[in-house]
């Protein structure tokens, strides 16, 4: 019911955040004006206010050359009076050149506004897409480095990961439409699918998006889309069927073998698929930009995130009941991993930041600009969100093994990921226009009902202990061999 409810307050949101988007141009300036009065949010930049400067600039140095010009010509051949006449008339028209140039600039700025503010109600749905698909997959791949890693302390922990990994479904089938409605043109989140990019004789030409045709066109795009989510969805139901069946069979392990090897063969296409799907889907936002590194760092916040749902959807189950074989050791690994990936992540985030930086190149600084200066607010809190406070309060380890302190470091680190990804996506769909309202929490609460639902019906419909899994026995004392058994030795001493 609960589930149920979030879904259905979700679609009201997104609705509304639909239904509040301008429809006009017109509407969008009006939209603006009463924003500017506001807080601010949605005006014009500090890069549009310069290119309007700029091309202010341009037009009075046309119109003195102009001038000069004239005057030079006229000198020889006409009496002064003749010549005071054309240079007037000359200042005129060019003054006029000028006003129509203006009027052309602020009616492309006007457009470009429209655009940013109709994405809105996308972009919030996207965000928020991306943010569960990736969690739930991301899960997926913690699943399979146990088993690849023949990890013994995990196995209790198997059924509350397959079941998250089930939201993995309804998120790639609503995340394929939304990929057909954005290759249909439905919104304009992806500049280089704009009318005309292409196209050498057009206005809104940009050869350096041309120079990347033979990746960023919209019949490939599509096709390595449909790929990812058919690889990562084939594993996952193939993965399901089988650690079901190893606790029906009497070989398991031959069963077990083939998952391990299954498991491998799906970390290498991962690894490959993960790095494309985010250079299509969230780097191909800004098209001029591009960075080497932006593949693992999206990985260590979806990572990162991932484990803290697993220890989340755990510390519930296990105070209703449902995991008995689950002790506080399950829990300060899961939170040691909450910790040193935040490290992960802290190192990936300063890698790319500071070498951006240090470089000072154009192309590449522009980056991090806008959202330094549109998102200044967000970009430093989520610093401090995903680094600061996970490491003090994670890094002493009597409080990992506590499930209200990881509880409450990891709806710290849920929202400062949530924010990463909100920084990620923003600011090259909806630029200086953006908000936080109901559109966001409206997409956030559609996504956290359905996530809801998928798990914890998943986890119902299978034995919650691995009963076949050969190291069963190892992680159900895993309590035993690590806190305990040390303090006994410790008291001995």
């Amino acid at each position: 019911m609960f589930s149920i409810a979030l879904i259905i307050l979700g679609v009201l949101g997104i609705g509304i955040g639909f239904y509040n988007a301008p429809s006009t141009v017109e509407e969008a300036m009006e939209m603006v004006s009463s924003d500017d009065q506001g807080d601010g949010h949605g005006g014009e930049t500090s890069h549009e206010s310069t290119s309007k400067e700029e091309h202010s600039a341009g037009a009075h140095a046309t119109e003195e050359s102009h001038k000069a010009s004239q005057v030079h010509e006229k000198a020889d051949a006409h009496a002064s009076e003749h010549n005071e006449v054309s240079i007037d008339t000359h200042a005129t028209d060019a003054h006029a050149d000028e006003a129509a140039h203006g009027e052309d600039h602020d009616t492309a700025h006007a457009e470009h506004v429209f655009h940013q503010l109709q994405n809105r109600p996308w972009s919030a749905v996207y965000v928020a897409l991306l943010f569960f698909l990736g969690i739930s997959l991301l899960v997926l791949v913690f699943y399979a480095i146990q088993r690849v890693a023949q990890a013994g302390w995990s196995i209790v922990l198997f059924r509350v990961m397959e079941a998250i990994t089930a939201n993995l479904v309804p998120t790639s089938i609503i995340m394929l439409v939304f990929i057909v409605l954005t290759a249909m043109h439905s919104n304009h989140l992806f500049t280089w699918m704009g009318e005309g990019v292409f196209d050498k004789t057009s206005e809104n030409f940009d050869p350096i998006v041309y120079g990347k045709r033979g990746w960023l066109n919209v019949p490939w795009w599509v096709i390595r889309s449909v790929f990812y989510l058919l690889v990562w969805n084939a594993y996952r139901m193939l993965i399901r069927r089988n650690s079901i069946k190893e606790d029906t069979i009497n070989d398991g392990y031959k069963l077990y073998k083939k998952n391990y090897n299954m498991s491998v063969v799906f970390l290498f296409l991962f690894m490959i698929t993960e790095s494309m799907s985010v250079w299509d889907w969230i780097m191909g936002l800004d098209p001029h930009w591009f960075s080497t590194l932006f593949g693992w760092y999206v990985l260590a916040t979806l990572l990162v995130s991932a484990i803290t749902v697993i220890a989340f959807v755990t510390i519930y189950l296990r105070s209703k009941g449902y995991l008995p074989k689950v002790n506080d050791s399950h829990i300060h690994d899961l939170a040691k991993f909450m910790f040193g990936f935040s490290v992960f992540w802290t190192y990936l985030w300063f890698a790319q930041f500071m070498l951006i930086w240090y470089a000072d190149i154009p192309e590449e600084t522009t980056y991090f600009v806008l959202r330094f200066t549109e998102y200044k607010t967000l970009f430093l809190s989520m610093l401090v969100m995903n680094f600061v406070f996970p490491i003090l309060l994670l890094i002493n380890s009597d409080f990992k093994s506590r499930p209200w302190f990881v509880v409450i470091g990891g709806i710290v680190i849920l929202a400062g990921h949530y924010i990463d990804l909100f920084i990620m996506i923003m600011p090259g769909t909806v630029g200086g226009s953006w908000s936080f309202g109901i559109p966001e929490i409206g997409a956030t609460f559609f996504f956290l009902g359905i996530f809801i639902y998928t798990v914890f019906s998943a986890f119902a419909k299978a034995d919650p202990i691995p009963k076949g899994n050969p190291f069963l026995h190892e992680s159900e004392h895993f309590h035993y061999f690590n806190i305990e058994h040390h303090s006994e030795e410790d008291n001995q001493h």
